[in-house]
């Protein structure tokens, strides 16, 4: 008795959608429109659309449009979409790739400074994500493993991290009311989000 082999399944093709505005799209959709699990759920298909290759995805969304989308969000909002494990590294990852692009050359020309990240609720070491982030002659680049020695170390939560990137929360506030904690240069830590232009809100 001879059995035949299966087909192999045809490979999934999906087409660049023409045309499609990811900034216009984000702007009509409001966060302040939708529940917290409504608000993950369209970051997690943005997500899925981005990395099936429709073209449509975080990415493509323009700085301002990105910081404009995350500062309409509640906090119980921010709350559940980094309490995704997947998705709060496709969140993480899109804040450091912009900080990257948005470092200000000019101020930034003549400092070298290591930043270590540690954001609670993670799944690392003692409970914390941790990040790099090494700025050196105008320029910055991330990581998540550290390789140097820091100028400072922060820790704090991911939501106040949103909130602080894109300038919905005061730094200043944070550390007054004790929601980052700070190891090393004090004075530094801030005013490091002066070397960058994130837009405003």
């Amino acid at each position: 008795m001879r059995f035949r082999r299966k087909p192999e399944p045809a490979p999934v093709r999906v087409a660049v959608a023409p045309g499609v505005d990811i900034d216009a799209f984000a702007r009509a959709v409001d966060p302040q429109r939708l529940d917290e699990a409504q608000f993950v759920q369209l970051i997690d298909v943005l997500d899925m659309l981005g990395r099936v290759g429709t073209g449509i995805e975080l990415a493509n969304m323009r700085t301002d449009t990105f910081v404009w989308f995350v500062s309409r969000a509640s906090t119980p909002q921010l709350e559940q979409l980094m309490a995704h494990t997947h998705l709060r590294h496709v969140v993480f990852g899109e804040i450091f790739r912009r900080m990257s692009e948005h470092l200000d050359p000019v101020r930034a020309a003549d400092l070298r400074a290591v930043v270590h990240w540690r954001f609670t609720g993670g799944t690392g070491d003692g409970g914390y994500d941790r990040f790099q982030t090494l700025i050196e002659s105008g320029t910055c680049a991330s990581g998540r493993r550290p390789t140097h020695d820091a100028r400072v170390t922060l820790t704090l939560s991911p939501v106040d991290f949103l909130r602080t990137v894109t300038g919905t929360v005061n730094v200043a506030m944070l550390f007054m009311r004790g929601k980052v904690k700070v190891r090393g240069d004090i004075a530094f830590a801030a005013g490091l989000i002066n070397y960058f232009d994130l837009p405003k809100p």
